[in-house]
């Protein structure tokens, strides 16, 4: 059976909501597809994980972020962003994991869906990809990543208890991770290519993880790489060439995540191989493929700290908008107005 809809949204993350809601109060049917659940990557954030941003920047819909501090919290975007789809009484299907999207020769797309038991199809006149990038770890490469020991995502210190964690990496997810599985009662040391912290961690955290270093509580290792995981340690190599093995009973890979534009490909968008950038329009979100729009990080490409939900939250009414105008050319050329805004 195929379900025909106006526009398929691939992500249900705040940036991909804020299309559904753009859509909804211009009345076009929308439907948002996700593999996981909504806003899956907040849900995969450390559970003590607060917001750069403050609550009113990272709002949709006009609908009022209230939080009890300054910065919200993991807890506090869950609960806010599903009342959000519950008040705009959004189409959103968890579980549904978008492994095709092909164009039809007579126009629009044909999306294809797994489920967990069965499979489905969309036809829809357009689609927008939301899908962030926090599904795809960046993977070292090396020998022993694989093991069941080493993880590229952190929920919480408490699992590593009096044990040895190495952390591989100086950026925020890197310094959250250290710090909470030292508080926690773990021996902890850090590993990073780099001689510093990354300029992006949070300033309020920053003196936390560098007193730590300084006082000999957390050790680091500046300017190393990690050359081989064992199940017992970690063999690291220094810029100058000198190795060392660290005894470790689980190693933290805190080393980012990367968009996966493989679908983006091939319906044909042209993505730059340098930057990861898909080919778009950033006063539409529209690609060079009529009916293609992205929204949010993934309109980055490898430098996912340029787009985040407070500068990225209005992609959805330029989305809408551009698809209005093509919709209904007519008005377009005079001005006149149309749903969801003038042009």
């Amino acid at each position: 059976m195929t379900e025909t809809t106006e526009l398929i949204v691939i992500g249900a993350g705040p940036c991909g909501l804020a299309v559904a809601i753009a859509a909804r109060q211009a009345d076009l049917p929308c439907v948002v597809l996700d593999r996981r659940t909504i806003v899956s990557t907040i849900e995969r954030y450390p559970l003590q994980m607060t917001f750069f941003s403050t609550p009113e920047r990272i709002e949709i819909g006009g609908i009022p972020f209230i939080a009890s501090h300054e910065k919200p919290t993991r807890a506090d975007g869950l609960i806010y962003y599903r009342r959000v789809a519950e008040h705009f009484g959004l189409d959103i299907r968890p579980g549904e994991d978008v492994v095709d999207v092909r164009r039809e020769p007579e126009g629009g797309f044909i999306v294809d869906v797994r489920r967990a038991h069965d499979t489905r199809r969309y036809r829809a006149a357009n689609v927008v990809f939301a899908t962030g990038y926090y599904d795809n770890p960046n993977f070292l490469g090396i020998p022993g990543e694989e093991l069941p020991h080493v993880a590229h995502y952190f929920l919480e210190g408490h699992p590593y208890w009096h044990r040895r964690v190495v952390v591989i990496g100086a950026g925020n997810s890197s310094v959250d991770a250290a710090l909470e599985c030292w508080r926690a009662g773990a021996t902890v040391t850090l590993v990073h290519f780099g001689e510093g912290f990354d300029r992006t961690v949070k300033a309020w955290v920053l003196p936390d993880i560098a007193n730590r270093v300084k006082e000999g509580s957390i050790a680091v290792r500046w300017r190393t790489r990690v050359r081989e995981i064992t199940p017992t340690d970690v063999e690291v190599v220094s810029d100058t060439g000198a190795a060392e093995r660290l005894p470790c009973d689980a190693v933290l890979a805190m080393t980012g995540y990367h968009a996966d534009t493989s679908l983006l490909r091939r319906l044909g968008v042209p993505v730059d191989e340098a930057s990861g950038v898909p080919s778009h329009d950033e006063r539409s979100m529209a690609t060079p493929v009529e009916g293609v729009y992205l929204a949010g990080v993934i309109a980055s490409g490898n430098d996912a700290n340029r787009l985040f939900i407070e500068n990225a939250r209005g992609h959805g009414e330029l989305i809408v908008r551009d698809i209005l105008v093509r919709r209904r050319p007519a008005a377009a050329r005079t001005g006149r107005k149309v749903a969801g805004g003038e042009r």
